[in-house]
């Protein structure tokens, strides 16, 4: 049981909330796309209903996907997380898991994950490997670009797309569209993030939105960032029909967004764990579970 949650903490599985619930967004739409287009769906392996088969696919394919990319990410940065004192108490440089665990640990998720995508159908797993690839190449970006923050919202936004696709095995817009959501609304956030190692980042020249353009500036481009969030939610808003359930959802995201701009500033950083996790939890969850009431009631 210690090991389980030893593994918990080293991969913050808690941190799931931020993509899970879009794929279940892309999921329940592909639902809906294939149920609109009369699409007959393929036998799976175990000739269970096709929509729970799907669905249990999607769901292992984001956990062993994740998980495989944040022990990487703590593997690769091991040497970077001990010299930081915000940092230093993770669990490889506080030698609570080896790194050689580590790593295998990274290499079982990446196989299961690239297994539940083949179960799935050929697309997707054909797909898993350019997945696999952007999720993991994150945790190299910081060391030569500050664009590492919008790299790691491309690895999240592809959980709408790719549930969708495990449903529908096709491309539309509507969950492209989710996914660019996704891509600024976690590049924004994961900048105040940043904002804490700012002074680090510069002394040890790793890159960040922050250690670049300084706290202020950077505080302004993940407004900027967000506020293209805001947009895309609008305009998906309109771009197809939707009941109030929707606007409900959306006004809420919304909201949280602006609430965790405004606890955050510049000199006072003491509430960034506040904006980080449970404003954008709390947004992710309740955005989800609207839209797809939402679709389920259409």
């Amino acid at each position: 049981m210690q090991s389980i949650k030893k593994y918990l903490s080293l991969i913050k599985f808690s941190h799931t909330i931020f993509a899970m619930p879009f794929a279940l967004i892309g999921f329940f739409l592909g639902v809906q796309y294939v149920k609109t287009n009369q699409i007959v769906l393929s036998e799976n392996w175990f000739n269970i209903n096709p929509w729970l088969y799907t669905l249990i696919f999607v769901v292992l394919c984001m956990i062993f996907a994740r998980s495989a990319a944040m022990a990487f990410n703590r593997y690769l940065d091991m040497h970077i997380d001990a010299k930081n004192p915000r940092t230093a108490i993770r669990e490889i440089p506080s030698g609570l898991i080896k790194p050689k665990s580590a790593l295998m640990f990274t290499i079982i998720c990446s196989v299961l994950f690239i297994f539940c995508t083949l179960a799935i159908n050929h697309l997707v797993f054909y797909l898993s490997f350019v997945a696999l690839f952007v999720i993991l190449f994150y945790s190299y970006t910081k060391r030569f670009t500050a664009l590492c923050h919008l790299v790691l919202g491309l690895g999240l936004s592809l959980a709408p797309i790719g549930a969708f696709l495990a449903v529908t095995g096709i491309f539309d817009l509507l969950p492209i569209l989710f996914s660019v959501l996704v891509l600024t609304w976690v590049s924004g956030f994961d900048i105040i993030y940043a904002l804490q190692d700012e002074a680090f980042d510069k002394e040890n020249q790793l890159n960040s939105i922050p250690a670049l353009m300084g706290k202020n500036n950077a505080l302004k481009l993940s407004t900027f960032l967000h506020f293209i969030t805001a947009a895309i939610i609008i305009f998906i808003g309109f771009y197809t029909p939707h009941l109030f359930w929707y606007w409900i959802g959306a006004f809420i995201f919304i909201g949280m967004l602006v609430y965790q701009h405004s606890i955050v500033k510049p000199n006072d950083l003491s509430k960034v764990n506040i904006a980080f996790m449970t404003a954008n939890g709390i947004a992710s969850i309740v955005f989800a579970c609207f839209v797809i009431l939402d679709i389920l009631l259409k």
